[in-house]
């Protein structure tokens, strides 16, 4: 199924409130809902799309990162470039991300009874790390090491939270599902609503001995030396996400992700405008008037030998094509320009003989300058003004 328009697939405006998108969600779950469609394929992939659109959309950071950038923005990971989302996911992995939309687990009151109603898998915290990087690095890309804090598998118990290996028992109070299910009178007959189980929270099952190491949890505090490939072409304000890389989920759950927020460093030489650089190049008189060969830096630190016209005017402007930054992750087209911009050198102080050469300039008319070239600067500053 062709990837659309994650507003098109829930069928929202754009200014849609969170309110509005959680309704139009539900209303597109429950109508594709595998327990009302069984056997549809159809139905299914509907599904998936709808939960991966609402994923996105009712997350304030990702809807802003894909109102700006679509589906191949910054943040890395999954097919779509948010989160994870794409072939992998299944049905319980979405259920276990967004039961809360039908008041409950993978089923809600009166669907079916739903057989994937099951223990519930925990997904760790994300973790936020910051990186500045200079112009050389955004240029090519760079792959950072980072030693990280996080939540990590507890090595006593490997995870189960059982200290002997005893394991766990099913829980008493909801037989293994998770969730408990109410049922009450009202005037428009028998309601069912479902609830997270208060003795196993959710998980289906009661630890016999608690793990002394990590309380029961499965996990412990810890850290671990994280390589991060930060793509060519990022900017100030990006996020680069790092799936799976975050805090351990107890109980041998989901790993949570890493953000990545990127800084950059201040330049001396070059000033970025989107893609492009701007450089700022200042020209002797000599050559300005003549003419002649330049050289101009660049990021990498090789040399870019431009030709100066004779008679270059201050204010001119000089476009290398390609000279610039690249486009992060094939968002944009192809490679920003280097923007030169020419400025002319008048010393403040003269010898007596550069006095006498230059007052000889003066009885010259073709120092003085033509019509065309006065009103030119006339014109370039009036549009400054107005």
């Amino acid at each position: 199924m062709a990837k659309r328009d994650y507003y098109e697939v829930l069928g929202v405006d754009k200014n849609a409130s969170e309110d509005e998108i959680k309704k139009a969600y539900r209303k597109i779950a429950i109508k594709y809902h595998p327990d009302r469609n069984p056997g549809n394929k159809e139905a299914e992939e509907k599904f998936k799309e709808a939960a991966e659109a609402y994923d996105v959309l009712h997350d304030a950071k990702k809807r802003s990162q894909y109102d700006q950038f679509g589906f191949n923005g910054p943040m890395g990971g999954g097919d779509s470039g948010f989160g994870g989302f794409g072939a992998s996911m299944n049905m319980d992995d979405i259920f276990s991300m967004f039961g809360d939309i039908f008041g409950g687990h993978a089923g809600f009151g009166g669907f079916g009874g739903s057989q994937r109603r099951g223990p519930k898998q925990y997904r760790g915290g994300d973790l936020r790390l910051k990186v500045k990087l200079s112009l050389k690095e955004i240029e090519t890309g760079v792959t950072k090491k980072f030693k990280v804090k996080k939540d990590v598998v507890c090595d006593h118990c490997h995870g189960t939270g059982s200290e002997d290996g005893s394991g766990s028992d099913t829980c008493p109070t909801c037989h293994g599902s998770g969730f408990i299910t109410h049922t009450t009178q009202s005037i428009f007959g028998m309601m069912q609503t479902q609830g997270v189980c208060p003795t196993c929270n959710g998980e289906g099952k009661v630890i016999k001995n608690k793990c002394r190491h990590c309380g029961g949890n499965g996990v412990v505090k810890g850290e671990e030396v994280i390589e991060i490939n930060i793509p060519a072409g990022v900017a100030e304000g990006m996020i680069v996400t790092v799936p799976g890389k975050g805090n351990m989920g107890p109980h041998n759950g989901i790993c949570g992700d890493i953000q990545v927020f990127i800084e950059e460093e201040g330049n001396d030489t070059f000033v970025r405008d989107g893609n492009n650089l701007i450089y700022n190049l200042l020209l002797d008189f000599p050559t300005a008037a003549l003419g002649g060969d330049v050289e101009i830096p660049t990021i990498s630190g090789s040399k870019l030998k431009v030709k100066i016209e004779s008679g270059t005017q201050p204010g001119k402007t000089l476009r290398l094509r390609g000279k610039g930054l690249p486009s992060v992750q094939g968002y944009g087209n192809g490679t920003g320009d280097l923007v030169v911009n020419v400025s002319v050198y008048i010393p403040k102080t003269l010898s007596g003989e550069e006095k006498r050469m230059i007052e000889s300039f003066k009885k010259s008319d073709n120092f003085k300058g033509d019509s065309a070239t006065k009103q030119s600067i006339f014109n370039r500053f009036k549009n400054y003004f107005n």
